[in-house]
């Protein structure tokens, strides 16, 4: 199979490539530098089939997975309408190059319009700069609610 597809973590193939994938991407600089724990291993997929609002997308190269993006729904109050985050998007170093991140973006953008969705979010590091350009290429900008007050930061405390 070669193609962009919606994941179904019901299939084995797809369940799989997931993990694969996304652990691929952990190990990674920009996604840490670190293999995904075998908690997160063992029980990722178990945990992301009872999110009704998780969305992945898969990309497969003659069967191989190549790229995913693992998204999430969200509300937005101010436009009283579902937001579509991209938590993780991730081309396999294997396959980078051929255009594949716009490949996903565009799915994650269709199932985006199929839901209503007002908008679509990510987050991506300042020194990903081959990432920040794919998203800009797609239309992607800098979030802000008034150019006086500036772009939106994103900040974590971890638990």
């Amino acid at each position: 199979m070669t193609g962009v597809v919606r994941a179904d973590l019901c299939d084995a193939s797809h369940a799989s490539a997931v993990i694969h994938l996304l652990n691929e991407y952990a190990i990674d600089i920009m996604g840490g530098g670190e293999k995904l724990s075998e908690f997160s291993r063992e029980h990722l997929v178990t945990e992301l089939k009872k999110r009704a609002d998780c969305r992945i997308v898969l990309a497969f190269i003659d069967d191989v997975p190549a790229g995913l993006a693992i998204c999430f729904e969200g509300f937005s109050t101010f436009q009283c309408a579902p937001i579509m985050n991209i938590h993780d998007l991730a081309v396999a170093p294997d396959f980078r190059g051929r255009g594949l991140s716009k490949q996903l973006l565009a799915k994650v953008e269709e199932i985006a319009i199929e839901t209503n969705c007002c908008k679509i979010t990510l987050e991506v590091l300042e020194g990903n700069t081959i990432a920040r350009s794919a998203y800009h290429q797609f239309g992607f900008t800098g979030y802000e609610l008034n150019p006086g007050m500036g772009k939106a930061l994103f900040y974590e405390k971890k638990l």
